[in-house]
C-alpha cells in the first residue's frame, strides 16, 4: 500500500510539474483530434439512432470508452508502464497553466484601460455575449471563469486520478469536453446532450465540493463556507453553484448578477460578498487555485509520510 500512495504522490507532483512548465499543447492537441472524433460519433448516432437521450447515451460511450480502454491497455504493456503513461494522461487533463495564461490575457488589457480587447479575450473562455460588458463586467466573467475552471481543469483531474490514475483523469476529461460540446438546453442538444450533461454533473460531485472546501480553506473561510451554504442552491448548476459560491467569498469579491446569452439577458444569483471584481481579483483566482494544487500535492505528500509512520510502527519489536 506504501508503494502505492508514493506512486500517486510522484505522479501528482509530475503532473503538476509538467502542466506547469509546458501548459497545453500548441499544435495537434488531443482534444482537438478528440472534438473531431466526437463530432463524427454524433452524426452517425443521430443518423442511426435519432436525437434521443438513448441516443447521446451511445454516442457518449462511442467516444470515450475506446480511449479509456486504450490507455488501460498501454498500462498493461509492461510492470513499469504505468509510470510514463499515468503522468502522461495527468497531464493532458490538467489545465492550470493554460488557465492562468487565459486569466492574463484579459487582465492585462484590463489594466491598461484597452476594453474592447479585454472583451474579445474574455470571449475565448466564457458563453455570455462580451461586446456590452463594462470593464468591472469584464472582470465578473474572468474571475467566475477562473473559479469554475479550478474545478474543471485542475481538482477535477487530481481527485479522479488520485481515485482511478490516469484512465480516471483521461475519463474525467472527455466527460467535461462532452459536455462541453453537447451538455447545451437547446433545441439541438436537449435530449441528445442530456447524458452528457448529467454524466459531467455526476463526475463532478464530488470534486466540486472539494474544490469548494479547498477555496474555503485557502482563503477567507468563515465568509466563503457561509456563502456556499446560503448562495450554492441558488445557483442553476449543482456543481458550479458550490464552487463559484465559496470561491468568491475566500476572496471577498462579488460574482454573479446579470449577464446576456445567446441575446436574453439572464439575472443570476449574487455569489460572493465584498468588493465588485476587478483586475485584482482575476489575479488572486488564479492565485488561490494554484495554492489549493500545491496543497492537495502536499496532502499527498503527508499521506506517504503518515503511511510509511504507521509501517514503520506495525513493523516494530513489543517491548
Amino acid at each position: 500500500m506504501l508503494l502505492s500512495t508514493t506512486a500517486i504522490a510522484l505522479k501528482l507532483g509530475a503532473g503538476l510539474l509538467a502542466d506547469r512548465l509546458f501548459g497545453e499543447l500548441r499544435r495537434f492537441h488531443p482534444l482537438v483530434g478528440f472534438g473531431r472524433w466526437a463530432a463524427r460519433i454524433e452524426a452517425g448516432c443521430r443518423r442511426v439512432l435519432g436525437t434521443s437521450r438513448r441516443a447521446g447515451l451511445v454516442a457518449w460511450a462511442l467516444a470515450v470508452l475506446p480511449w479509456v480502454a486504450l490507455a488501460l491497455w498501454l498500462r498493461g504493456l509492461h510492470p513499469l508502464a504505468h509510470w510514463p503513461v499515468d503522468v502522461a494522461l495527468l497531464y493532458f487533463a490538467l489545465g492550470g497553466r493554460s488557465l492562468a495564461e487565459h486569466a492574463r490575457a484579459i487582465a492585462t488589457p484590463l489594466a491598461a484601460g484597452e476594453l474592447s480587447l479585454a472583451r474579445e479575450r474574455v470571449g475565448w473562455i466564457v458563453s455570455r455575449e462580451t461586446a456590452a460588458l463594462d470593464a468591472e463586467g469584464v472582470a465578473r466573467a474572468a474571475t467566475e471563469s477562473v473559479l469554475e475552471n479550478g474545478n474543471d481543469a485542475v481538482f477535477g483531474a487530481l481527485f479522479w486520478f488520485i481515485v482511478a490514475g490516469g484512465a480516471g483523469a483521461l475519463t474525467f476529461r472527455l466527460a467535461n469536453t462532452l459536455d462541453a460540446m453537447w451538455g447545451y438546453r437547446s433545441p439541438r442538444y436537449l435530449h441528445f446532450g442530456w447524458a452528457a450533461a448529467r454524466l459531467d454533473d455526476l463526475f463532478n460531485a464530488l470534486p466540486a465540493r472539494l474544490t469548494a472546501l479547498t477555496y474555503a480553506l485557502l482563503g477567507h473561510t468563515r465568509r466563503a463556507l457561509a456563502c456556499w451554504r446560503r448562495q450554492a442552491r441558488t445557483w442553476d448548476s449543482p456543481n458550479a453553484g458550490p464552487v463559484m459560491a465559496a470561491g468568491a467569498g475566500a476572496l471577498g469579491v462579488r460574482l454573479g448578477g446579470a449577464a446576456v446569452y445567446h441575446g436574453r439577458i439572464e439575472d443570476r444569483p449574487v455569489l460572493g460578498e465584498g468588493r465588485p471584481a476587478d483586475t485584482a481579483s482575476i489575479a488572486e483566482a488564479v492565485a488561490l487555485v494554484r495554492r489549493g494544487a500545491l496543497w492537495w500535492l502536499g496532502l499527498a505528500a503527508l499521506a506517504v509520510l503518515i503511511e510509511a509512520g504507521l509501517s514503520t510502527l506495525a513493523g516494530a519489536p513489543h517491548a
